[in-house]
């Protein structure tokens, strides 16, 4: 029972998502692909995320047969999830940001969405906001600096506290905030330091549990879960540029159970 399984980031954040799915689907074949090349998203248009998601799912679709995409990406997931369920069949499933479950925890109706630059503009997430947290208050910080802080904890295991502190100041002595909505992939990987910053908050979501359990209910909609591919390869993982830093990456995946680390030429 081992359905194949690609997620794909622009960075390694979406590794949260992954450690989320792995504890549901500790037997699944998983593939990890990140667009380092393109690094960071919030900062590309609308038309590359697109283009960049089908070529990466197209050319890994080519050397494995998937059975699901996760676009472990809040970023890239308001915008290429359309694009890429009219280019293939098989189940994708997307990133994004929790605002329902924030607004059900929150005591005081007050949410932080904090997420990338592109996450907090687009029309997806107002509508996100103006379905499931009408009753609420929802004050936004748009973030590179935060994704590019993570991949260096990532790097070095150390956090720039002071530089943190920079990115969520606004939010240090605010008055009502309870809760905050990881919106990115890659912020559950510094919650322990946001709760040192922001110790009033009582709550920080994000979304990987819940992207796990709906992996699970489509995977067994569509019978996936019970198909049987026999493979014994260990997970795989690509990149998308050599870059300076490929050895201290690879050391990251394996880590996290990939054993082999690709570059992916697109």
């Amino acid at each position: 029972m081992k359905p194949t399984i690609l997620l794909y980031d622009s960075g390694m954040g979406g590794l949260t998502v992954y450690d989320e799915i792995q504890k549901v689907l500790p037997n699944a074949y998983y593939l990890y692909c990140f667009d380092n090349a393109f690094f960071p998203y919030s900062e590309k248009s609308e038309a590359v995320l697109i283009t960049r998601a089908v070529k990466i799912v197209q050319k890994i679709a080519e050397k494995r047969p998937l059975d699901m995409v996760v676009v472990a990406c809040n970023t890239a997931s308001t915008v290429v999830l359309p694009a890429l369920r009219e280019h293939f069949s098989f189940p994708i499933v997307g990133t994004v940001p929790a605002i329902k479950p924030a607004a059900e925890v929150s005591q005081t109706k007050t949410i932080g969405l904090l997420a990338t630059k592109g996450t907090v503009t687009r029309p997806y997430v107002a509508e996100l906001i103006e379905k499931y947290a009408q009753d609420c208050v929802v004050e936004k910080i748009g973030t590179t600096d935060l994704v590019e802080i993570v991949e260096e904890k990532q790097r070095t295991g150390k956090v720039d506290m002071n530089r943190l502190l920079n990115v969520v100041e606004e939010w240090k002595n605010h008055p009502t905030l309870d809760t905050i909505i990881l919106g990115c992939t890659h912020f559950p990987l510094v919650k322990a330091e946001l709760k040192q910053i922001l110790p009033n908050v009582r709550y920080f979501v994000d979304p990987g549990i819940g992207i796990a359990k709906r992996v699970v209910s489509l995977l067994e909609t569509q019978g996936v879960a019970q198909s049987q591919y026999g493979r014994n390869t260990p997970n795989e993982a690509f990149c998308t540029s050599q870059g300076d830093d490929l050895v201290i990456k690879q050391k990251i995946m394996q880590q996290s159970g990939f054993n082999q680390l690709s570059v992916l030429d697109i």
